[in-house]
């Protein structure tokens, strides 16, 4: 039986005070299993970036609890959170967030040698990750002289060469052109078959969604719709979350 990677309970998020207040998640209970690929879907509005931004310690939570990997977040304080975000969360946002004066290999090692790995250990993990995203050959390039995709494909190698408990993706393919994000999109899907990764995913785009294993619908800061793959081809699994998004209506139409 697989291991809960992430439990969200009861999730509230408010920002402002009295007759200003907004409630951007209201009660928003979730787990992840892990091994999972989640997408996380909804309108502008919805609360789909604040909850990532709870689960990955961007933002802290009015109310609720978030586990990750056993260890309570709305408890942990400095250092002690720091630490954890560094060693068990991997990010992978919608800009790269590379280095420009580190090569794509020293980008992707530097998450190891914050993690004090052992220098033997790190050329051998960076380059099986590269191998795994398909950026062997860009190592000793620098970002600008990196395509949109690898960029993208170097960020996500670097999110998961420390091999986190959860892996949380933000739009990933948002600046990415169609030929690039389906590249990212099947190097992703390798690294949760292949390599057991546990990925949340927030995404505005369908296709883009279709790629997970079970996708969550937000509306109003509140769950609206769970779909689950569960064996149906992409094609098929395309067609039901553009149904739902068609239901939902409003701004998410664009992706129709």
């Amino acid at each position: 039986m697989s291991n809960e990677i992430l439990t969200v309970k009861n999730l509230t998020k408010v920002y402002g005070r009295r007759e200003a207040a907004a409630k951007a998640l209201d009660g928003v209970s979730l787990s992840v299993q892990e091994g999972e690929y989640v997408g996380i879907m909804g309108p502008s509005g919805s609360g789909k970036t604040t909850l990532l931004n709870c689960v990955s310690t961007i933002d802290s939570p009015t109310s609720g609890s978030i586990v990750i990997d056993g260890q309570e977040l709305t408890r942990m304080r400095g250092k002690a959170l720091t630490r954890f975000r560094r060693e068990r969360l991997g990010f992978i946002f919608q800009d790269c967030n590379l280095l420009d004066t580190l090569t794509a290999f020293e980008n992707i090692a530097l998450a190891l040698s914050i993690l004090r790995t052992p220098p033997g250990q790190v050329r051998r993990r960076v380059e099986e990750t590269a191998e795994l995203l398909g950026i062997s050959d860009c190592l000793h390039k620098y970002p600008y002289q990196m395509s949109g995709g690898q960029q993208q494909r170097c960020a996500a190698a670097r999110a998961i060469v420390t091999r986190p408990a959860l892996v949380l993706a933000d739009e990933p393919t948002g600046a990415l052109d169609s030929k690039s994000s389906r590249l990212l999109l099947d190097r992703l899907a390798v690294l949760n078959e292949e390599m057991g990764a546990t990925i949340l995913m927030v995404t505005h785009d369908a296709f883009t969604a279709s790629c997970c294993r079970r996708v969550v619908f937000l509306r109003d800061g509140q769950i609206f719709l769970e779909l689950h793959r569960d064996g149906a081809d992409r094609k098929s699994f395309f067609a039901k979350i553009i149904r739902v998004v068609t239901q939902l209506g409003g701004e998410m139409e664009d992706v129709l």
